[in-house]
């Protein structure tokens, strides 16, 4: 069985697929195969908001609600939207393969 994969798509409008292991964070998927836009400062630790993103939808409504901390870090991201989430906080199941997740211009 094929691993799960994340979908970016760059602020220049490139996208990129990776594989990544289930339970690995979207974060992990992008720190792993260089993904240009997300950072991840704080090393996945829900501590930051450098590694914000915008979730395309139907993915948007499959995970799960955000935590206290990530609802309060989303406040200080650039361009916070609707589908604002941090990469740090999907984990990946079999239900988000081929999640797609869009880079913002940039991070805070």
């Amino acid at each position: 069985m094929k691993p799960p994969a994340v979908s970016f798509v760059l602020v220049d409008g490139r996208r990129e697929r990776h594989p990544v292991a289930l339970g690995d964070t979207v974060l992990d998927c992008a720190l792993d195969n260089g993904v240009a836009g997300l950072v991840g400062q704080c090393g996945g630790a829900c501590n930051c908001s450098t590694c914000h993103c915008y979730v395309d939808s139907p993915w948007l409504e499959r995970l799960p609600p955000m935590i206290d901390d990530e609802r309060a870090l989303l406040e200080y991201a650039w361009h916070r939207r609707h589908n604002s989430r941090l990469a740090c906080q999907i984990s990946m199941t079999p239900a988000l393969d081929g999640i797609v997740v869009r880079m913002p211009e940039r991070q805070t």
